[in-house]
């Protein structure tokens, strides 16, 4: 038996697994019968640590963040800007190194209080440059938001980098939609050169928060 399927089982160690198997299987494909066959034990023994299929998930994704953050630190030399835009794509980055990754951070609760640091710094930076607490945190929820369903929908049409789903042809959907040539020329602006469709986005979202708000 591997060191692997020898280690005692905790949450961490299922929520490992777990997250290796979701690159082979996807969202759908990962059960808890799966993982408890890769950990060489019965599924009902991580009934024991989740309750069910969602709170995996939540584990999933706090051990996702986790791995984000590892060894990252914020500069607090940065205006608030930069630290939107640095925090959305350090997010990005760490979805798109799992298929359906967007899928299953979206939605789950963190179990733990490693993301309250950070949350704190960011909220403070923002109060600091002028926005009022609410402010701070309609700008943050924003450009999360942004960066979950960007993510969501690139990850729709290329589960992981180099792959590609069948029907997101540009020149075979430019072919079909002959008669609409604006439609037809902006498939290539709406399914692929996804970093330059996130960087322009993330662009006028943060303009947007700054102009909404009346702080630069």
């Amino acid at each position: 038996m591997s060191p692997e399927k020898r280690a005692p089982l905790d949450r961490r160690r299922v929520a490992a697994t777990a997250l290796r198997l979701l690159n082979e299987v996807g969202l759908e494909g990962l059960t808890l019968r799966a993982i408890a066959k890769e950990l060489d034990v019965k599924a009902p023994a991580l009934y024991w640590h989740f309750k069910d299929k969602q709170a995996l998930l939540d584990e999933m994704a706090t051990e996702m963040y986790r791995r984000m953050v590892a060894g990252s630190a914020l500069d607090p030399a940065e205006t608030w800007q930069e630290r939107l835009t640095g925090s959305s794509r350090a997010l990005r980055a760490a979805l798109l190194g799992y298929r359906d990754g967007a899928r299953v951070f979206s939605g789950s609760r963190f179990t733990g209080t490693e993301h309250a640091p950070a949350l704190e710094a960011n909220l403070r930076l923002l109060t600091q440059a002028g926005f009022t607490l609410a402010q701070a945190v309609h700008a943050g929820r924003t450009a999360n938001a942004y960066t979950l369903g960007f993510v969501t929908e690139e990850q729709g049409v290329q589960p992981l980098p180099g792959e590609r789903r069948e029907g997101y042809d540009i020149t075979e959907r430019a072919r079909r939609l002959a008669e609409y040539p604006l439609a037809a020329e902006a498939g290539s602006l709406l399914f692929d050169g996804y970093d330059e469709q996130f960087e322009e986005g993330l662009a006028i979202l943060v303009a947007g928060i700054g102009a909404r708000y009346g702080i630069g």
